[in-house]
């Protein structure tokens, strides 16, 4: 393993949540990895630690990785703005010299969704070709009816689904399968903060629609998969090294 530096802090944007904390591994980057933390979509500034460990272990192994923040509900953020924000985050990549090799992103829980949508965004300057959802809200017409949050998947979008169908035809995962995409899923069998229906409930769809998209479950709750001591680490290093031997 290389060593790691502290992370640095570059904003994407000019509000004070549009900025990220860049982890850069000793030497020449074997890729990047846009990690993105979850909460729910909802603001806590806690969130933003909660992968720092998983970050450092990452860059330890030889990857650059970029934790962006962004504006969420309750500071800002919701429809559109959480999800301009991821973009705008990732497109910045294209400006530093950390988006050379493989780009993958990977999300826990609500980050799990933002990195899976990443994958769909279209105009993109800097695309996102695979991702790995760590226990992610992947189907938000599921995650509606099962209330889920509770509530934040309509506190993100505004509404439910039939009030606002378009915003979940942009927002969706399940609805915005890219069959170019690979996507990889570590979910816990325990999870029951994020079931594990949601991941099922995704591959379906990409099955469907011809994504090479896969599940690696893991014996465990919502979140033990972003603590690299677990024993679901090695899932998730396992995932991105599929995907990064296949960009």
């Amino acid at each position: 393993m290389t060593d790691v530096t502290a992370p640095e802090r570059i904003p994407y944007g000019s509000h004070e949540l549009q900025y990220g904390l860049l982890h850069r591994a000793e030497g020449a980057a074997r890729g990047t990895i846009v990690l993105i933390h979850g909460g729910f979509w909802r603001w806590n500034p806690d969130y933003m630690n909660g992968p720092a460990r998983l970050a450092d272990a990452l860059a330890a192994e030889g990857w650059d990785v970029w934790r962006p923040e962004y504006r969420s509900v309750g500071a800002g953020g919701g429809w559109p703005a959480t999800l301009d924000d991821l973009g705008a985050a990732i497109d910045h990549l294209g400006g530093l010299d950390a988006a050379s090799g493989p780009l993958i992103a990977v999300g826990h829980s609500a980050g799990g969704h933002l990195a899976v949508w990443a994958t769909t965004r279209e105009g993109a300057r800097v695309p996102v070709r695979g991702a790995v959802s760590l226990g992610g809200v992947l189907d938000l017409r599921r995650g509606e009816a099962d209330d889920l949050g509770p509530g934040a998947v309509i506190g993100l979008l505004g509404g439910g689904f039939v009030q606002h169908p378009e915003r979940y035809a942009a927002a969706d995962p399940a609805q915005r399968i890219d069959p170019r995409a690979r996507v990889r899923i570590v979910h816990g069998t325990a999870d029951d903060v994020v079931p594990i229906s949601q991941a099922h409930a995704y591959l379906a769809a990409a099955h469907a629609a011809g994504q090479d998209a896969e599940l690696l479950p893991y014996d465990g709750d919502h979140g033990v998969v972003i603590d690299p001591d677990h024993a679901s680490y090695p899932l998730v290093r396992q995932a991105i090294e599929e995907l990064a031997s296949r960009e």
